[in-house]
């Protein structure tokens, strides 16, 4: 029998764990975060200075380590705090640990500073201090670099997402955080560079220790201890400590039409092909355009997963595009060719497709050699004389990333594609929601690689399709919040639907053409299957369960081409907002991106309205009920006010 009322972390995330709440540090108006060990959110008065700092440690699949933290120590007065705790980072090949000492004062200083001593010899690709800067008030703006040599030279930070690194052989930044008052950050112990974290889709500029031209993965030896630190001087006058009190609404503003909706799809593996025909009743109901089918030339069986493709296109009322992978072993027009009889006996006539060579699965440093392919130039024309007629897409099956540091033949294509992943560096609730901060400047960066081609994003979720920096993906048995994993038990939960709304509403208001999200069934999926893993939940509320995500993809397939409106929010990082017209009716969706209850103002909606609110209290019901979202809504006292629980989502409809 199914849970009647599964716990609050369930309904939240999907898993029984919750996130731990950080623990605010303030000394004057200089004030932090302190999560896990590292330090977020570093202001002076209301701005935020640093975005964090962390000492990290990182396996040789750039998987991070979540720290052990024992003898955690914190004191504060009204002028300064500090912090010491010790801390373990091991499995079962590895082990380190390191001391870690912070203190912050109120005339702007704040130091952070360890000593690590692995246990054993420790292969890893990273271990160290991370910088972080944010992105509003910083990107492109002026920027003063001190190098180890002690060479000063003056810069800013990246307008658009930088591919390289920017900025290397680092010892000191320092950029102006408020008028007249400058921010030097300095790092000691071992040389740092900068990498533009908007790649990934991290919401920072990110700099590091140990330069990436140097070989890695490296080797800790076991005893060696060595010691890093960070410094940060705020250098002007700094403001008043704040008073406190309650946070202002949200304000959210509609304003006049603004181009179309994309078409809303979903990607479909091979692996998940069957089980998708098996819910092709729910798929159908989701309404989705399309359907992004994979097919990897280096499988021998490949062919075996396009029946089911071409049965789940039937049966949902789908177009088939296909994601074509070519081993990039023979010539590509030998390898499509095989591919493209294939497809042609399966019966499917797809209505786009995309090809990559084999090797473009795999990151490739800057400043590196790309691994031997044939020119994109051949492989292009080759898939134009296999599919004749068809639609073309190319970039990267992998993430922005790698589209950015191999930029597409664009003039050979009839749009350009990629993915993202948002748990490529960090997988707790604040950064995978921080990774929705980076999402505009990396349509504005491919708009610029594209040159006027259309713009097709996916498939993409919160887990890792793949993981291009390792071997594989990272499991995640445990339900856990895990870096590079190809589940993440978020997907289940009601963040999942948070994350998922905000993520297709800012590539919908950046003009996209189409959005591929999630799957129908699996460990991205929309719908509930059993799996290897534990599902808290479903697994006894059994087939036919959908997960809240279902509903969210439902409501943007529904809004495929119509008209967009503009929708503006005053903190988008705390409330995302999306509108559309249908059937004569103005469509307003939000979403809370905080674990915080938000109250949101509304302008522009205009007439009477009603409000369906998918939050913990709709979970059950939501989960049990593919047609919720027809039958949920209750008139709203005020067109003008609603408040959001944590990470729920709203639909307002005006009549």
């Amino acid at each position: 029998m199914a849970e009647s009322n599964p716990s609050r972390a369930v309904k939240l995330f999907g898993t029984t764990t919750l996130d731990p709440e950080p623990q605010k540090l303030k000394a004057g108006a200089l004030s932090a975060e302190l999560d896990n060990g590292m330090l977020r959110y570093i202001r002076i008065g209301d701005v935020e200075v640093l975005r964090g700092i962390a000492f990290l440690v990182r396996d040789e699949n750039w998987g991070t380590f979540a720290p052990k933290i024992e003898n955690l120590k914190v004191e504060e007065s009204a002028d300064r705090f500090s912090v010491t705790y010790d801390a373990t980072c091991a499995d079962a090949k590895r082990s380190i640990r390191y001391r870690a000492t912070i203190a912050g004062s109120a005339d702007g200083k704040l130091s952070f500073s360890a000593e690590a001593t692995p246990e054993t010899d420790v292969l890893t690709n990273r271990t160290g201090f991370v910088v972080l800067h944010p992105l509003a008030g910083v990107a492109g703006r002026p920027l003063t670099i001190a190098h180890v040599d002690g060479k000063v030279v003056t810069s800013e930070f990246p307008p658009i997402i930088d591919p390289d690194c920017p900025f290397r052989d680092i010892r000191a930044l320092t950029h102006e955080t408020l008028p007249g008052v400058m921010a030097e950050v300095t790092m000691t112990g071992d040389t740092f560079e900068m990498e533009d974290h908007r790649n990934w889709t991290d919401a920072s500029f990110k700099t590091y220790v140990r330069p990436l031209a140097l070989p890695w993965p490296y080797t800790l030896p076991k005893g060696k201890s060595f010691q890093q630190a960070v410094t940060l001087e705020l250098k002007g006058p700094l403001p008043k400590p704040a008073l406190g009190g309650g946070s202002e609404p949200v304000a959210v503003t509609l304003g006049a039409p603004s181009g179309k909706m994309p078409e809303i799809g979903t990607g479909v593996a091979a692996r998940e092909a069957a089980h998708a025909v098996a819910a092709a009743d729910l798929v159908k109901a989701v309404g989705l355009r399309h359907l992004v089918c994979q097919i990897d030339g280096r499988q021998a069986d490949f062919a075996e997963a396009l029946p089911h493709y071409r049965d789940l296109g039937a049966k949902a009322d789908s177009v088939i595009e296909l994601e074509i992978v070519i081993p990039g072993t023979g010539t590509p027009s030998d390898e499509l060719a095989t591919i493209a009889e294939a497809v042609r006996k399966s019966g499917i006539t797809p209505s786009a497709v995309a090809v990559s060579p084999a090797v473009d699965l795999k990151a490739v440093l800057p400043g590196s050699p790309r691994p031997p392919a044939p020119p994109d130039a051949e492989i292009y024309a080759a898939a134009r004389a296999a599919f004749p007629g068809i639609r073309l897409g190319g970039g990267m099956f992998s993430y922005f990333t790698e589209l950015n540091r191999k930029p597409p033949l664009a003039e050979a294509l009839d749009f350009v594609t990629h993915t993202t992943c948002p748990i490529v560096h960090a997988a707790d609730d604040v950064s995978v929601m921080e990774t929705l901060e980076a999402l505009p400047y990396v349509i504005t960066s491919t708009k610029v690689l594209a040159k006027g081609k259309p713009y097709r994003l996916g498939p993409s979720g919160i887990a890792a399709r793949d993981n291009p920096y390792g071997k594989a993906t990272s499991p995640n048995p445990g339900n856990g919040r895990v870096c590079l994993a190809d589940m993440d038990p978020r997907q289940r939960g009601i963040f999942g639907a948070a994350w998922t709304l905000g993520y297709a509403s800012i590539f919908a208001n950046g003009g996209l053409e189409a959005l591929a999200l999630c799957s129908p069934t699996g460990p991205s999926g929309l719908i509930y299957r059993k799996l290897a893993d534990a599902q808290p939940y479903f697994d006894s509320a059994g087939s036919g369960t959908v997960y809240p995500v279902y509903h969210i993809i439902a409501a943007l397939a529904a809004a495929s081409g119509r008209t967009r409106l503009d929708a503006r929010s005053s903190h988008p990082s705390k409330v995302t907002a999306l509108a559309f017209e249908s059937n004569g009716h103005r469509h307003l969706w939000l979403a809370n991106l905080t674990s915080a209850e938000t109250n949101v103002t509304i302008a522009g909606l205009g007439g009477s309205t009603t409000l369906a609110l998918l939050d913990e209290a709709a979970f059950v019901d939501a989960t049990r009920n593919p047609d919720w979202l027809g039958k949920a809504g209750t008139r709203l006292a005020s067109a003008g006010n609603v408040t959001l629980p944590p990470y729920a989502t709203a639909r307002i409809i005006s009549d």
